[in-house]
């Protein structure tokens, strides 16, 4: 049986490039919720069921969430679309199994115990998600794949173009690093 190792066994030149990557658990914003969905994987392609509803059509998974439009969104390989936030609005957000997308989450609320709390998380890539951000939370995407990337969002109030609950920040508010795919 061979020996544990430590920092010493390594050779020089590298040894002060060794680093740990942090698995400690990550702050949640207050009021994000994120749901896992089944993905059946068949030799014909896959299948998520994306959400079901009561007969009053309340959302089964986010109680008190009535879905009032349903939209699409496709991004362009390399595009950023950020940050955004709604005042009246909550979404639901869901990248199908198939796209890769980065998705940023800031919350901005004055008093939120989780103000100024950002989170960074990889939709997609296989996995299927919904991912709830209430109102107040600003929030964007960047596509990192080399191909064409949906999003498709549930929201609770419908778009008034006379009206619009849009409300925007600058996509580089957090620096333009923090919509880099981190090497490591």
């Amino acid at each position: 049986m061979n020996p544990i190792l430590s920092a010493r066994d390594i050779d020089g030149k590298y040894q002060k490039k060794i680093f740990l990557e942090d698995y400690s658990k990550k702050p949640i914003i207050e009021g994000v919720k994120i749901v896992e969905l089944r993905n059946m994987v068949g030799e014909d392609g896959d299948f998520s069921e994306l959400m079901r509803f009561t007969e009053n059509g309340e959302s089964e998974v986010f109680p008190g969430f009535f879905v009032r439009q349903i939209s699409r969104s496709k991004m362009l390989p390399g595009s950023i679309k950020a940050w955004h936030l709604h005042f009246a609005q909550d979404d639901i957000w869901h990248v199908p199994p198939s796209d890769k997308m980065l998705i940023g989450l800031l919350d901005v609320r004055k008093d939120s115990p989780t103000k100024h709390v950002s989170m960074r998380l990889a939709l997609g890539g296989g996995k299927a998600h919904l991912v709830f951000i209430p109102k107040g939370v600003a929030h964007g995407a960047a596509n990192i794949s080399k191909k064409n990337a949906s999003i498709i969002y549930f929201v609770n109030q419908q778009f008034n173009l006379e009206n619009p609950d849009e409300h925007r920040l600058p996509w580089d508010t957090l620096g333009e690093e923090f919509w880099q795919v981190k090497k490591g």
